[in-house]
């Protein structure tokens, strides 16, 4: 296969920038590739060359956007030494933390969740079970490794729960700061964010858990 020149990679590689903040801004249906092509400076053609349409530009945008993300296992090392569990509530915490830093990568990625059409999610939904881009199949094997997951559960039906689960409560937290009235039910007030989230961590170590993992955590959370 001939490979793409430095000079398309870079043209193409813009595109998507400028277009990653216009889906942010403006939503699927509503961001238009006239606006990212006159941004640039290009004709509307020179974007559809490279991405055929609205719907490829919008999918090349959330490969970009789920890059830019961080994977589990990039928490700093001594969450990760606490484990598997406190790796995720570290990251559950920080979401408000990571949305304000940089709100982005999170809209676009709400917006691949709930705002793009049936077949752009079924395109989407291949790619994240293709690369795995959070990392979560090698952070479910640390975490049965430390014997805190448990080990008699298929792992990919833990990696798909995580996944899953986790997803969609990171997206009822980040509703009321990105998109209210996204969700019938707004996400909480601030006083009860950590509540839910230790409510959350409860229900899904009682699903994935090895039997005493709990109180193993909860010792080095004391002791750390």
């Amino acid at each position: 296969m001939e490979s793409i020149r430095p000079a398309t990679e870079a043209k193409r590689a813009r595109i998507v920038d400028v277009a990653l903040r216009h889906f942010a801004e403006h939503g699927y249906n509503a961001a238009r590739v006239d606006d990212v092509a006159r941004e640039l400076g290009i004709a509307k053609g020179s974007v559809c060359q490279h991405f055929g349409t609205k719907e490829g530009l919008s999918l090349a945008a959330y490969k970009k956007n789920v890059g830019l993300l961080p994977a589990y296992q990039h928490a700093p090392r001594d969450v990760l030494a606490r484990g598997f569990f406190a790796t995720i509530r570290y990251w559950l915490y920080r979401t408000d933390h990571l949305v304000r830093e940089d709100w982005i990568p999170y809209r676009v990625t709400l917006l691949g969740n709930y705002g793009t059409d049936a077949r752009l999610r079924r395109e989407i939904n291949r790619f994240l079970v293709a690369l795995d881009p959070y990392g979560t199949v090698a952070f479910v094997k640390s975490g049965i490794e430390r014997r805190e997951v448990r080990s008699d559960i298929d792992l990919e039906m833990i990696v798909s729960m995580v996944d899953w689960t986790m997803e969609r409560f990171q997206d009822a937290l980040l509703t009321e700061e990105l998109d209210p009235g996204l969700f019938r039910r707004h996400g909480s007030r601030p006083e009860r964010t950590g509540a839910r989230i230790e409510q959350f961590l409860a229900l899904l170590q009682s699903a994935i858990g090895r039997p005493g993992a709990r109180k193993r955590a909860n010792r080095r959370r004391r002791t750390a």
